[in-house]
Formats: C-alpha cells, sequence, structure tokens
C-alpha cells in the first residue's frame, strides 16, 4: 500500500489534492493509504513511512522549506511534491531533492501528469520496495512490511507488519531475486525479513509476530552465519 501525506495548512486546498489523489490511485487499481497535516510541525511528528508527501512551502509557523529540510535530514525518502502560489520558491527546492511543484490552484491535468511520471519512478526504485501484480492490481509494498513470504500451491503469501496477507502467483526463486540481503530463504517454501527474527532455535524461526517458520536442515548452518552477518550489516 502506497502512503501519502498532505501537509498545508489551507484545508481547501489539502481536500483538493487528496480527491485528485484518492481518484488517481482508485483508477489505476492501487491502494493508498492518505494522511494529512496543517504544519510542518504536526508532519515531523509523525513517525511511520511516507511514500509520495504534497507539502505546502508558505505555511504558518515552520514554512515548506523547512520541514523539508528537517525530513531530508531524517533521511526522508519518499517522492516529494511542493505545493505552491509562487513558480519562483520552487528554485530552492533543488536541495531537498523535490521531484516537481504544483501551482496553486492545482490543475487537475497537470496533477495527473505528474503523478504519471512518479509512478514510473516509484517502478524504477525498487531496492526497497516491491511492485506487486495482482490481476489488474498492482500493489507497491516496502520491503520493511515483509515480515515474511510463503509459498503453496504456486502462489507466495506476503505476510505484513499490520497482519494483512498479500497473495499473488509467482515463483518464491523470483521473489527471492527481488529482494535484498535482509532475508533469506530459510526453507524451499519460506523467505523470512531478519529484521524481525527473535530467535532461533532447533530448526525453527520464531518471529516477532509469533509465527513459528521451519528452517531445513540443508539451510540451518547458513542460517547461523547469515544471522551474524545481518547483526553487522543492518543492526550494528
Amino acid at each position: 500500500m502506497i502512503t501519502i501525506a498532505i501537509c498545508d495548512d489551507e484545508k481547501r486546498t489539502a481536500d483538493q489534492v487528496k480527491k485528485l489523489a484518492s481518484g488517481f490511485f482508485r483508477e489505476k487499481n492501487m491502494e493508498a493509504n492518505i494522511v494529512c497535516f496543517s504544519g510542518g510541525e504536526e508532519l515531523l511528528k509523525y513517525n511511520k513511512n511516507i511514500d509520495i508527501l504534497f507539502l505546502d512551502i508558505q505555511m504558518r509557523g515552520m514554512d515548506g522549506m523547512e520541514t523539508a529540510r528537517k525530513l531530508r535530514g531524517r533521511n526522508f525518502k519518499g517522492f516529494l511534491i511542493f505545493i505552491t502560489i509562487l513558480k519562483e520558491m520552487v528554485f530552492q527546492s533543488f536541495e531537498v531533492q523535490a521531484y516537481d511543484y504544483l501551482v496553486k490552484p492545482v490543475e487537475e491535468k497537470k496533477f495527473a501528469r505528474t503523478m504519471e511520471r512518479l509512478l514510473v519512478s516509484m517502478n524504477n526504485v525498487n531496492e526497497e520496495k516491491l511492485l506487486v501484480q495482482k490481476g489488474y492490481e498492482r500493489i507497491i509494498i516496502s520491503f520493511d512490511e515483509i515480515v515474511f513470504a510463503e509459498i503453496i500451491d504456486r502462489k507466495v503469501y506476503l505476510h505484513l507488519t499490520t497482519s494483512e496477507v498479500v497473495d499473488f502467483y509467482d515463483r518464491i526463486e523470483n521473489l527471492e531475486a527481488k529482494l535484498d540481503s535482509r532475508f533469506f530463504r530459510c526453507h524451499r517454501s519460506y523467505l523470512i525479513n531478519m529484521r524481525y527474527l527473535k530467535s532461533y532455535k532447533n530448526g525453527v524461526a520464531y518471529m516477532e509476530n509469533g509465527k513459528e517458520i521451519p528452517v531445513s536442515r540443508l539451510r540451518s548452518k547458513a542460517f547461523s552465519e547469515v544471522i551474524l552477518q545481518y547483526m553487522k550489516e543492518w543492526r550494528l
């Protein structure tokens, strides 16, 4: 699921952008969670993942440019789109890696063109996100959302941190190739995210969500080595 944040102290603009974004992703058969904020201070208190951020430049209190600097300073990697009444302000946007800008009042055609380009960019940025094709529906899932994956009868089931399970037809070998080193195939039918490994004992991987995943004897030695390597690369 894509998470979209809209930060604007003008409710009319925020509501308009929310309506446009909701309609755009609904037409694409993609799930989108949209959250709204009335100021930079409020946005900075939000500690969940944001994929796309629409940020007003001219706001009361902390303005959009300063908010963007603070977000980037916290290693925010989402796509940033400024909303502004002054095109001249956008020249400052390079330092915070803004993707694009929209001039108020936001035009529907301009919005759609920006979002079409952004979707292509999101599909190309695949090092930390997985694009799942389920029938006519496309879903973008962050690697960090995946606790583990299992395959049953040619169907992959992704178990997410939200307790949601996303299923689609694919080979587990294909999925493994798309994921990075935080994932380990501990069994022919299971891929686990090492971030959510709680403990390992007697051929069983105990996950933080309470699930118990079998580790095959052939992979047990490699699994022990991977645990140590993961702790060096990702947790230290």
